[in-house]
């Protein structure tokens, strides 16, 4: 690593000097820009997020979709129940290994899509940011996560 923070007379223990505090209060201020978009949809963020992965290849397993929205089963099953009761997914046992969960689209869950197109402009506008800025920012994110994720697992 080639920057290191050896300045004494920065005091790098200030709130607004973190990156983390920075991503947390940026991420509850774009939940709550969100909410009032998704309350019209019917959905919570973290089912959305889940919506936004099955729109995208229609048919996964829990496991598949755990490993793309980085969440364990445990938090992912109870969004997937609630989902089904609301009738915009379906889950089978898989015929061939029945420890295998498929989650799958329904027809309501696919017309959902519809609904939900107009968000990512309105997100885009409650930015401020231009979209050459939103797509070199979640590059950047992309592989921040990326780096602390390898961090995590190299120590």
């Amino acid at each position: 690593m080639e920057d290191t923070i050896t300045d004494p007379k920065e005091d790098w223990l200030l709130l607004d000097r973190q990156l983390c505090f920075a991503l947390y209060s940026t991420s509850l201020a774009m939940t709550k820009v969100y909410k009032p978009m998704l309350d019209e949809l019917g959905l919570t963020y973290p089912q959305y997020l889940v919506m936004l992965v099955l729109w995208e290849h229609e048919t996964l397993t829990v496991s598949e979709l755990g490993t793309r929205l980085a969440l364990d089963s445990g938090t992912l099953t109870p969004l997937l129940k609630r989902l089904e009761s609301a009738g915009r997914v379906s889950r089978t046992r898989d015929a061939a290994d029945e420890r295998r969960v498929i989650v799958a689209l329904t027809e309501a869950g696919r017309n959902l899509r519809q609904a939900a197109a107009g968000i990512p402009e309105k997100l885009l506008c409650a930015t401020q940011c231009r979209i050459d800025e939103i797509q070199s920012l979640t590059q950047r994110l992309h592989a921040l996560r990326s780096s602390l994720e390898q961090a995590r697992t190299d120590s």
